[in-house]
């Protein structure tokens, strides 16, 4: 090799190691964006994936920004906005923002950002405050069907699992669903004081969220929404109580627009090795989540599907 060309070599390969050394310090510092206010699921999710990460070695440091509202929209939107192409930023996301993105038609969409991955599903607990007159599901149903207004629904933003579920035990039972008395929270912390303070009838949200009021015997749950009963949950299923309701969560990841089918694949990498540590495995067994783990394609065909089969249980259940 001529001198020219060996030195040629040598700077091209200097460049390499300089522009590696660089991606992957900047991938040490990762932003997790929490579409919602603290105290929540999203917020418990994407706290504990940030612990993970730096656990795994991925990362070296996660920061969090929460913003609140809509479903995840306003937050949605601000990810959109100001991180393109950064192939440092994250989002939480699942089911819930999927369900007001139906319901609400906001500007921004979920399209405009990239798939990383599904983690985790959950089903809904509900619950009434200690002192409630209303001891079960079947009393809180009559007291429905006689007066709709007067059973005040407590969860999360308008188009959530347990807004759906509201609204789809409604149906079951010949309440209009339009008629139910749903109030929206911006975060599992506002729901919580909500219930705590007797604000509202009946609350709904994950075990994550209600967990350690129920244990202190704070609130009493009275239902899941799924198919079978819930480890260390004394409530029974919609389904056993003879209501034809039966509805999941699941929170994923999701990175900026813009960034390259190389970075998509780095983050990739990096979540599947968070969710290999102990503190993921932790937080799992804590907080009575379901592993769900999905990435690449199947992961994109997984939300397009759960658009599609949301939509047709929100028109079913008169939301839309």
């Amino acid at each position: 090799m001529r001198r020219n060309d060996f030195l040629k070599t040598l700077l091209a390969l200097g460049a390499s190691a300089s522009l590696a050394t660089r991606a992957d310090a900047a991938a040490a510092n990762l932003k997790m964006m929490i579409p919602a206010n603290p105290g929540g699921g999203w917020d418990g999710t994407g706290r504990a994936l940030g612990k993970a990460l730096v656990e795994a070695g991925a990362a070296a440091t996660v920061n969090y920004e929460n913003k609140g509202g809509a479903a995840g929209a306003i937050g949605l939107a601000q990810f959109v906005n100001a991180s393109k192409g950064d192939p440092n930023a994250l989002m939480v996301m699942g089911a819930v923002m999927v369900g007001g993105i139906i319901a609400g038609k906001p500007p921004v969409n979920l399209s405009q950002a990239t798939p990383i991955a599904r983690l985790l599903s959950e089903y809904q607990v509900f619950v009434v405050p200690a002192a409630s007159p209303l001891k079960s599901m079947k009393e809180v149903v009559e007291q429905l069907k006689k007066d709709p207004g007067s059973v005040k629904w407590g969860g999360g933003s308008r188009g959530s699992t347990e807004h759906i579920a509201a609204a789809m035990l409604a149906r079951e039972v010949g309440v209009d669903a339009g008629k139910i008395n749903y109030v929206a929270f911006r975060g599992g912390g506002e729901a919580v004081a909500a219930v705590l303070g007797g604000n509202v009838t009946v609350g709904g949200s994950g075990y994550t969220e209600f967990g350690e009021y129920i244990k202190a015997g704070k609130m009493r749950p009275i239902a899941v929404t799924a198919p079978t009963r819930l480890k260390g949950v004394d409530a029974p299923t919609l389904k056993e109580l003879g209501f034809n309701v039966e509805i999941g969560n699941w929170r994923g990841i999701y990175a900026a627009p813009g960034i390259t089918p190389e970075q998509r694949k780095a983050l990739t990498e990096m979540i599947l090795k968070a969710t290999k540590s102990a503190a993921w495995a932790q937080a799992v067994e804590t907080n009575g989540w379901t592993p769900a783990l999905m990435t690449g394609p199947e992961f994109d065909k997984f939300v397009d599907d759960q658009f599609a089969a949301l939509r047709a249980v929100m028109v079913k259940a008169g939301m839309i």
